[in-house]
């Protein structure tokens, strides 16, 4: 169709003008019917609008004219049968523009204040941009508050979305679509290149952690000219990036290629370094050493589910980080087939198994998707509070996160699969049943009614479920706690490092804390904002540092700070 449309606007060109005004030119979007008018200065592509007129693509009333159409997943059947991402390509560019149209440009842009976006990206702007065709613009104006839009348009639930004012009365803004179309065509265009500061401040910082957290802090601190190291326990950088989330979410060559460019930038990343572990690298070294240190170390304490059956080293019962990580450095081969991961060759395979996660969110997902690819036998999710409504329940109002029942990608696959949603809701683990030799054979379950706030059990409603292999998908507790204890770092009720937010400041003179190992289990885009702001922190003490005349790297002059005595 759009061939032959070209064929014929060809074709006007050579003829008489009159005829010319007798051909306007009809092509087809995606979505969008569209035509080009026989004005020779009309640019505009003329879209079907929702009353089914035609007229020029016009933001006006773009949120009145036009609907809510988001990017396409790839179908499931097609997309369980490897480990690519599950994104299309994408809108063609007048569909992009039909929906950046939506945008309306309000005079409080909720999606881009603390109900929204916690990096606070300049959404109505970069929206505007897009739709002028204005692509280059729209990269830097988001590129200056994100520092890596190609996670966060891949990975982040989108609060924004929750938050759009076009969401009061109809649906949002595909908010999310939108940014990594943005940075997705900055990078084929070759827009996005290492920014080498000018000048260095003599200055250097450690950070612990390269999760987003980190490399955002690192980020931040190298372009500000100090000199930055990031160390990372595990083989590879990124942190939950590289191996907490699923290749079918975020391809990994996508965190390579930022990495590359952060190293190109000058900052150093050393691997297999665990700070404060056993033959990792020494603290107190680390702390004397560098003029500053900020720890990203995340929060990587799962939370355990401590009933019979759970006992000892008794098998088939995993958390989820321990699977989704085995199976992400397994994935992590060369073309000529070697291993570009440490892989010491563990793995928990689903394949052939009837597999019950335990846990829903994210990471519940995420194994979910993970035990498809291994083509499981079964698979059933168990969520411990009721089914979500429809639409948002009274305490829920806008411009709150919609607590709302959805599909994810997860879960469209097992309906495509196996014919049914795979969750159960409302039912509360009691006990893993195995044979005489130990091997997991399922587990026991009561339903559970929530009557104001309070957890309780349903008499009567135990179910046994046929289970060989069991995930833990119940979210984190803490960050592991060895780093705070060398360094006498205070804690949080809940274990955290303690630092106020928006201060980032430990207990301890000149070291930082940001991400989930101060806040709490939370998302990428929220690591993001700390790094970020954890790094402004730390600027300003260095700052105050220099301008003393104080030597930030010694250690045992720092207040609150007591060195071994061999140090």
């Amino acid at each position: 169709m759009m061939r032959r449309a070209v064929q014929k606007l060809a074709a006007a060109r050579h003829a008489p003008r009159a005829a010319r005004r007798q051909q306007p030119l009809r092509a087809f979007s995606e979505k969008h019917e569209t035509w080009r008018d026989e004005n020779d200065t009309d640019n505009l592509p003329k879209v079907r609008k929702r009353d089914g007129t035609m007229a020029d693509l016009d933001r006006t009333r773009g949120f009145v004219d036009y609907n809510r159409i988001p990017d396409a997943y790839r179908d499931p059947l097609e997309r369980v049968q490897d480990w690519a991402e599950i994104n299309t390509a994408g809108h063609d560019p007048v569909e992009r523009r039909v929906q950046a149209a939506r945008c309306m440009d309000c005079g409080t842009p909720f999606c881009q204040t603390h109900t929204g976006c916690p990096v606070n990206n300049l959404i109505p702007e970069w929206n505007e941009l897009v739709f002028k065709e204005q692509w280059k613009e729209a990269y830097d104006r988001l590129s200056k508050t994100n520092n890596f839009p190609e996670f966060t348009g891949r990975v982040c639930p989108a609060p924004c979305e929750g938050a759009c004012v076009a969401g009061l009365i109809d649906k949002p803004v595909t908010i999310k679509n939108m940014e990594y179309a943005i940075i997705d065509r900055a990078f084929e265009e070759g827009w996005v290149v290492p920014r080498i500061p000018e000048k260095r401040t003599g200055m250097s910082v450690a950070v612990v952690g390269s999760g987003p957290a980190g490399l955002a802090a690192a980020d931040e601190l190298n372009q500000m000219g100090h000199t930055v190291t990031v160390f990372e326990r595990e083989d590879r950088v990124g942190g939950l990036l590289m191996y907490g989330i699923p290749n079918m979410k975020l391809d990994k060559s996508k965190v390579d290629r930022r990495v590359e460019l952060l190293e190109a930038e000058g900052i150093e990343f050393q691997c297999n370094a665990d700070v404060g572990g056993t033959d990792g690298v020494d603290v107190h070294t680390l702390r004397g050493n560098y003029d500053a240190i900020v720890l990203a170390i995340g929060a990587t304490m799962p939370r355990d589910l401590p009933i019979p059956g759970r006992e000892g080293d008794a098998g088939g019962v995993h958390f989820a980080m321990e699977f989704l990580t085995a199976n992400q450095k397994r994935l992590l081969m060369t073309h000529e087939g070697n291993f570009e991961s440490a892989w010491d060759g563990s793995f928990v395979s689903a394949e052939g198994k009837d597999v019950i996660v335990i846990g829903g969110g994210d990471t519940g997902t995420d194994c979910i998707g993970t035990s498809m690819r291994h083509r499981c036998k079964s698979i059933v999710n168990f969520e411990l509070m009721p089914r979500p409504p429809d639409t948002r329940a009274v305490g829920n109002e806008w411009p709150q996160w919609p607590k709302v029942f959805g599909v994810d990608y997860g879960h469209a696959e097992v309906q495509s699969v196996f014919g049914e949603d795979p969750r159960t809701y409302a039912v509360l683990t009691k006990e893993f049943t195995r044979d005489e030799d130990g091997k997991l054979t399922g587990l026991i379950t009561q339903d559970v009614s929530v009557e104001g706030g309070q957890i309780n059990t349903v008499e009567g409603s135990e179910r046994e479920w046929r289970a060989d292999l069991v995930i833990l998908a119940m979210g984190f507790v803490s960050p592991e706690q060895y780093i705070a204890e060398q360094l006498n770092l205070d804690t949080d009720a809940r274990n955290n490092i303690a630092a106020e937010y928006g201060e980032y400041s430990s207990s301890l003179e000149g070291v930082f804390a940001a991400g989930d190992c101060r806040r709490g289990q939370s998302l990428v885009v929220w690591a993001i904002n700390e790094g970020r702001g954890a790094a402004e922190k730390c600027d300003s003490y260095l700052r105050a540092v220099a301008a003393r005349g104080t030597d930030a790297g010694a250690g045992v002059a720092m207040v609150g700070y007591s060195a071994p005595q061999d140090f």
